[in-house]
């Protein structure tokens, strides 16, 4: 019994903090329970004791994110080894661009964004670090899913319907694997408005041993800029593959 409680009150503590995850850095009690489906006197109680913990924090609005998560989450040991050798590579891309650079790897079939360096000029776009997309609507994740061992093909099996986030998304699962095979032959995804409307995006795979993609680096940059995907996608694709090389020597990709 005393087991099983412990679970509940886990289980009860991963529902409060995963509701961030969809909403924004701060939840008021009413967005707490609604997105953590938790009863409000327990998700008043429940939020009291993670502020204790360090977990939350009490803000004008309500509550958000306490810094005992920040400092476990820059310990976390494969994403932060994979960032710190990653980083150079980035710098260097956002020099030759001076655009929107972004580092993610495919987690549970959704793009997971390690780093983004956007320099003075940010632009607008949905992703964050740590945050999380859909891998069929951003260039990162059909350059992951490209090279896929299957090349995309069990992961769209599992997500059909393709949910759509602009008019550009494709949701189509046969022009989506179409897509990929051509991602897989050039070593290049573009992301044409599908995420958000106004921003576009190339990316490349970060290979391993196999061939297989172990991350993905991108360039994303406003729909009417100066620079344009095809411009900036050389450099995309060279920064990629010397970044690949690295990982593979040091045994992380």
């Amino acid at each position: 019994m005393k087991n099983a409680t412990g679970d509940a009150v886990l289980d009860r503590a991963v529902r409060m903090l995963d509701a961030f995850r969809s909403g924004g850095p701060e939840l008021t009690l009413d967005e707490l329970v609604e997105r953590s489906g938790l009863a409000r006197s327990t998700a008043h109680r429940l939020a009291g004791k993670l502020v204790q913990l360090g977990l939350l924090e009490r803000s004008r609005r309500g509550w958000r994110l306490g810094l005992a998560l920040f400092e476990l989450g820059q310990m976390v040991p494969r994403q932060q080894r994979l960032r710190d050798v990653a980083l150079a590579f980035m710098e260097d891309l956002y020099e030759a661009t001076k655009e929107t650079i972004q580092l993610a790897v495919l987690e549970e079939g959704e793009v997971l964004y390690v780093e983004i360096i956007s320099g003075h000029r940010k632009v607008p776009t949905p992703s964050r670090r740590g945050g999380r997309m859909p891998a069929h609507c951003t260039g990162l994740g059909k350059a992951m899913l490209a090279f896929s061992p299957d090349v995309g093909r069990s992961w769209i099996a599992d997500h059909v319907p393709l949910a759509p986030r602009t008019s550009n998304t494709l949701t189509d699962p046969a022009r989506l694997a179409r897509e990929l095979q051509d991602i897989r032959r050039l070593g290049l995804a573009y992301d044409r408005e599908e995420a958000t409307t106004g921003l576009v995006c190339v990316a490349a795979p970060l290979t391993g041993a196999t061939g297989d993609a172990c991350a993905a680096l991108s360039v994303s940059m406003p729909s009417d800029g100066s620079v344009t995907p095809s411009q900036a996608a050389p450099a995309v694709h060279a920064g990629a593959r010397a970044l690949s090389r690295q990982l593979r020597q040091l045994r992380l990709g």
